[in-house]
């Protein structure tokens, strides 16, 4: 049987991803902290570049045959998508807006989700770990809050998401830094 290699030529998606998550993660998180309030912007960050672009990069990852990040990137585009609908939804009389008690649910459940893929990243690079693991926190801070009503939990975790927002930008940058130059530029922590 003749076995012929391809090459993969296609470029990297998880940039593409990572600024998704982390650009729309901050800007959120700045509302957390009561810089502005939930308009329009975030909506919109939330709708394209948080959920449709995250989930191109999930599908272009499912091409590159990583399980991974085709599993975090169109779970996390789709996260930013449920989020939008559930602020947009009950203004268009497509259901109530959630309690504490069901938003509180919701965030655990990611959070759940993301500590179990922040195991995955024990093989990836400090950079990733740092992100999964300031998601995760970040789920269980904004799941508290919900629960407890505390908006000074919810103010913290904003500043935790900023953080964690960053942390993926970063990882995002040094991706295409690093290929660009062929070198490492922005060290990732391998």
């Amino acid at each position: 049987m003749d076995e012929t290699l391809i090459k993969d030529i296609t470029a990297n998606p998880a940039p593409l991803g990572l600024m998704g998550f982390g650009m729309t993660t901050v800007l959120l998180n700045l509302h957390n902290t009561g810089l502005f309030g939930l308009g329009s912007m975030i909506l919109a960050m939330g709708l394209f570049y948080g959920g449709i672009a995250q989930m191109i990069a999930g599908i272009m990852e499912w091409k590159k045959g990583n399980t991974f990040g085709t599993t975090a990137f169109t779970s996390y585009g789709m996260f930013w998508l449920t989020l939008v609908f559930i602020v947009i939804a009950p203004q268009f009389g497509l259901g109530e807006a959630p309690g504490a008690l069901e938003m509180a649910a919701y965030l655990f459940m990611w959070g759940l989700f993301t500590f179990g893929m922040f195991i995955g990243t024990f093989k990836a690079n400090r950079a990733l770990q740092i992100v999964f693991a300031t998601l995760t926190l970040l789920f269980l801070l904004l799941a508290i809050a919900e629960f407890t009503g505390y908006g000074s939990i919810k103010q913290f975790a904003g500043y935790e998401g900023i953080f964690c927002g960053f942390s993926a930008i970063y990882l995002a940058l040094a991706e295409v830094i690093n290929e660009k130059f062929g070198r490492t530029i922005l060290p990732l922590g391998e």
